[in-house]
């Protein structure tokens, strides 16, 4: 492997160029055609859009790229729990460019005066955000401004809640085919049906009805798009839903909340004043913990951990959590058969993970699990159909994923929602809310 250039850290890394002499992974005939058609592409426009569903290998096939540009320095954006991921293969093959790996959240990290001749941004639609830019498609903006260069963009998912996603992931580099727009706002004028809605009395714009066709008809001369069927790959998610019924305290207690907005316990307290907190906690405490008014974490009913530590004893699972007070009950239930590390749970056939949902969805692979066990769900259509599918490779016929919601709970009305590739809001939990147990 690439000796480390500079100092250990866990957000950055970064590999040099020295050949790697112990493997030369080959590229599949598929991934060589698209490096051929990637690197004709951004010679031409200097941006590309690689839109390669998860585990058809896009960072391989980017890598491959950055080889036929000849580039001497390359920037790899990418979540933190996929770092290590890249580093590997980075190292799979030998390369004529040093390569820099960084997280979304370290850009501030990056010396202004380093010179990248590419730059990759992984899971893209990240950035895709709008009416206003996130965060960090303003700082990927910034970074193409100051070091003018060829952009990547890799996402198995481009646009998986609208259309109207496309236009801030590509917004920062001056080839954009949306260039001419001076922003959001007026590029909605021409590819967006802007609808107004009423909402608590106000009328206001919704930008997410981005029209398809005119959108990815734009995008086609920067965009190679490609499958996992048309990789060849054969697996199948079998997907079940399992209900538990919880404490009978539990159930008391949400009814309470439900009624009074408020729960007063022995020094700390329950608050749900707004229709958004209510939410908030419903949806933690149908699944057995709760954010105290004070900020500590509370756990109120194990049955779910107990229900899936028993129901699935003996197999080694990947568990899905969404809120920080679920990690912790799923320590007391698991103890030391638990891990929040990818690499232990990789080398430890007695270990299962917990993963976050939201930065556990993408960029890593869980093929080690005999299951994906989801202990909460997210409201993000997003998050349902990423993380899902963490388990997929080539050779992998059956992949099995199960949901655990708490009998009557709220979990299943956002489960039927983000199905649909909808998200879960507000307006329809309040549309919920006479309806949960």
């Amino acid at each position: 492997m690439g000796s480390q250039r500079v100092q250990d850290r866990d957000d950055m890394g970064w590999c040099d160029n020295s050949p790697n002499t112990d493997v030369n992974m080959e590229y599949r005939d598929y991934q060589l055609e698209i490096i051929k058609q990637g690197t004709e592409i951004i010679r031409r426009s200097s941006l590309l859009y690689l839109a390669m569903e998860v585990r058809t290998g896009k960072t391989l096939t980017s890598l491959g790229i950055c080889d036929n540009l000849k580039a001497k320095d390359v920037l790899f954006v990418t979540k933190k729990k996929a770092i290590e991921s890249i580093r590997s293969d980075y190292a799979s093959r030998s390369h004529p460019f040093t390569l820099e790996v960084i997280n979304y959240e370290s850009l501030h990290k990056l010396a202004p005066d380093i010179y990248y001749d590419v730059i990759i941004c992984d899971e893209a639609h990240c950035m895709g955000a709008f009416a206003k830019p996130s965060k960090r498609a303003k700082q990927v903006r910034d970074l193409v401004r100051r070091h003018p260069c060829c952009l990547i963009l890799l996402s198995g998912t481009p646009t998986p809640e609208s259309f109207s996603q496309m236009y801030h992931q590509v917004y920062g580099h001056p080839s954009n085919p949306f260039s001419t727009y001076k922003n959001f706002y007026r590029w909605a004028d021409d590819y967006v049906e802007v609808v107004q809605r009423n909402i608590n009395g106000l009328r206001i714009n919704d930008y997410s009805d981005g029209k398809e066709e005119k959108i990815l008809g734009a995008m086609e001369p920067y965009m190679i798009n490609y499958t996992q069927k048309e990789a060849g790959f054969e697996s199948q998610i079998q997907e079940g839903v399992m209900l538990v019924k919880m404490h009978s305290d539990t159930y008391r207690m949400c009814d309470r909340l439900k009624r009074d907005l408020v729960l007063q316990g022995s020094g700390d307290v329950i608050l749900a004043d707004t229709s958004v907190k209510l939410m908030s906690k419903l949806h933690q405490m149908y699944s057995g913990t709760v954010l105290l008014e004070s900020g500590s974490p509370c756990v109120l009913d194990h049955s779910k951990g107990n229900f899936i530590d028993m129901k699935f004893a003996g197999k080694k699972i990947a568990l899905f959590y969404k809120f920080k007070a679920e990690l912790k009950l799923l320590k007391e239930v698991f103890k030391d058969r638990l891990t929040t590390d990818l690499e232990e749970f990789k080398n430890d056939k007695d270990k299962n993970i917990a993963l976050q949902i939201v930065s556990g969805r993408e960029g890593i692979s869980l093929q080690e699990a005999d299951y994906i066990v989801y202990f909460n769900i997210d409201f993000s259509a997003t998050s349902y159909w990423q993380s899902r599918d963490r388990m997929t490779t080539k050779t992998r016929s059956n992949n099995q994923v199960y949901w655990v919601f708490s009998r009557g709970g709220i979990e299943e009305k956002i489960y039927r929602r983000v199905i649909k590739k909808k998200n879960y809001t507000l307006k329809h939990f309040k549309e919920d809310l006479l309806t949960l147990f």
